[in-house]
């Protein structure tokens, strides 16, 4: 616990380690909000090589609204804002409470998802992220309401405990991306319904993923950070180094195999 910020209660730890989920409300005030709102939209007028890289023209955007706006991979690489806020101080408190030790920041992501554009199939993130002992922890800030209209988040809650599943092939009709992990039997999918500022935290082993954008007017933008434990002694090669929470690096063994599910399997890049 950090003196004088907002941690969880023992009902909320209990709640995440029981569904492997929880939606801590009101996180980031309005001024917060905007700031991040302000600065991801200024970022993606033009390409950033590596992290950012639309296909601006107007053809492009009405065939798929995601060639315009694609996901912004590791902002906090080329910009503090983005830093400052995947290494937030209230974050990382309820961070620290969900491992019961500090936490390392692996991953920061922007998700734009304008109208009409396409959802992400059921998945897992510590599938990419590889974290060794235990599992990732992502917390994904809206900025806009998410709800089931624009294409929120979906959980399969009590999904955190399940080993590490081989995915198949998505529909690239309905997903951009090629990943799809199916909900075990007895359980389903259901929308975790988040007002800008809130932010949902889960396990990464948990099965979630989104439909598509349905609204004709609404974006669903998201800041996404992805987090270790202190305890973690190696990662994919893709999220190093992770940062603790005054900026200090860390570099734990990487792996750059496979995993579990053979090479037609290995990605980079959750969410």
């Amino acid at each position: 616990m950090i003196e004088g910020l907002r941690t969880i209660s023992e009902e909320h730890k209990q709640q995440f380690e029981k569904e492997g989920y929880l939606i801590m409300k009101g996180v980031f005030c309005r001024e917060e909000i905007a700031e991040i709102e302000e600065t991801f939209m200024e970022m993606s007028k033009k390409p950033i090589p590596g992290c950012f890289e639309p296909i601006i023209d107007e053809q492009s955007e009405n065939d798929d609204p995601l060639k315009r706006y694609p996901r912004m991979m590791q902002p906090h690489r080329v910009n503090d804002v983005a830093m400052k806020y995947m290494l937030h101080p209230k974050v990382m408190a309820i961070l620290a409470d969900l491992y019961g030790e500090e936490a390392l920041a692996a991953q920061s992501m922007f998700y734009f998802k304008p109208p009409r554009s396409r959802g992400q199939a059921l998945h897992q993130d510590n599938f990419y992220l590889k974290v060794e002992p235990g599992t990732c922890i992502a917390a994904w800030t809206a900025v806009d309401r998410a709800d089931e209209e624009n294409g929120t988040l979906l959980v399969v809650p009590k999904t955190n405990n399940d080993d590490i599943y081989c995915p198949e092939l998505a529909d690239e009709k309905e997903s951009f991306t090629k990943h799809f992990v199916k909900v075990p039997k007895g359980l389903k999918a259901v929308p975790a319904i988040l007002e800008e500022g809130d932010v949902l935290f889960f396990n990464g082993n948990l099965i979630h993923g989104s439909y598509r954008n349905k609204s004709k007017d609404r974006f669903r933008r998201s800041f996404i950070c992805h987090y270790a434990g202190e305890s973690t002694t190696k990662i994919g090669h893709y999220y190093s180094p992770l940062y603790r929470q005054n900026g200090s690096k860390v570099e734990p063994e990487t792996n750059s195999d496979s995993g579990p599910c053979g090479n037609e399997f290995d990605a980079l890049y959750p969410h």
